[in-house]
């Protein structure tokens, strides 16, 4: 009996399955960032793609912020450095015109995660 194919396929097809799970996760989480910027209202000030009615002119537009090297001029773009800024916008540059929105760890994650898309 060779069940060493059968091993490896069952293997391939859970890890694929583990895949997709990481994959729909990730889906949820920027779809609930993209809810939770429409919420808090960063279009209020922000151009930013795929939200509807944000369409801002008092910060910049994020369009692209995916992928552009630094955020607010000072911080390198990384996922960790977006949550720090999101949740400290005043600590970070003091006296910029972005405020301290009060966002969580957990919302401020979701946001990072839909801006990332934006590349």
């Amino acid at each position: 009996m060779r069940l060493a194919p059968a091993i490896s396929l069952f293997a391939l097809c859970i890890g694929m399955a583990g895949c997709e799970a990481r994959a729909r996760n990730a889906n949820d989480v920027q779809r609930h960032g993209a809810e939770l910027i429409a919420r808090v209202g960063c279009g209020l000030c922000h151009t930013i793609p795929g939200v509807e009615n944000a369409e801002g002119r008092i910060g910049p537009p994020l369009e692209h912020i995916g992928s552009r090297s630094y955020i607010a001029g000072v911080l390198r773009n990384s996922p960790d450095n977006m949550v720090t800024w999101l949740r400290h916008p005043q600590k970070v540059v003091p006296g910029n015109a972005m405020p301290d929105m009060g966002l969580s760890e957990t919302d401020a994650r979701a946001i990072t995660a839909y801006l990332d898309t934006l590349d």
